[in-house]
């Protein structure tokens, strides 16, 4: 039980009106000098008084943090007031950062040979982006550099983990509707 749960909430309202990157569960108890289940506790209060409130916004679990979000209803309002740092993607792009995020770490010849046409264009866009990241080099001759996602990636697309990722259907699977169940551990 929380001694002083007005004080903890009002100290994790300001956290994360000050922060612009998700905030992990470590960091707030860190930060607050309070245990990890105290702040869990004064989250899942404050959510609730959100809720209650008919607030616009939310406390979410994202990229491995925490922080406050918008509801997506809201966003079309929300994009004419701020210009979106990522525009839309292009085919290719999204292709690409398919490939990554499900078979990370890979390789661009990897990804080419998925594709079947060159990714130097999608792949340099992305890392630019910071969707992408370089995770290293593969122990084969010529140590291409392999990619994976970033926790941009994950923000972007409002996912907390990888875990959030649809699951991949196998080739001449039909469509059972649930494509967020089971998403594969990476």
């Amino acid at each position: 039980m929380i001694l002083y749960p007005q004080e903890i909430k009002e100290l994790l309202e300001a956290l994360f009106l000050c922060s612009s990157e998700p905030l992990t569960l470590s960091a707030l108890a860190e930060i607050t000098g309070y245990e990890t289940a105290d702040v869990l506790e004064a989250l899942d209060l404050l959510q609730q008084e959100y809720t209650q409130q008919g607030r616009g916004f939310e406390i979410c679990e994202i990229a491995g943090g925490w922080m406050y979000s918008t509801f997506s209803k809201h966003a079309p309002f929300i994009e004419k007031l701020v210009k979106p740092r990522l525009t839309s993607l292009s085919q290719a792009s999204l292709e690409v950062l398919s490939i990554v995020a499900y078979r990370q770490p890979v390789t661009r010849g990897e990804m080419e040979e998925i594709r079947g046409v060159n990714c130097d264009s999608p792949v340099n866009t992305l890392l630019e982006r910071g969707l992408i990241r370089e995770a290293g080099r593969k122990d084969v001759p010529g140590k291409p550099i392999m990619f994976a996602t970033t926790t941009d990636f994950l923000k972007y697309f409002g996912m907390s983990s990888l875990r959030d990722l649809p699951e991949l259907e196998a080739e001449g699977e039909e469509d059972t509707g649930s494509l967020f169940e089971d998403a594969p551990q990476q």
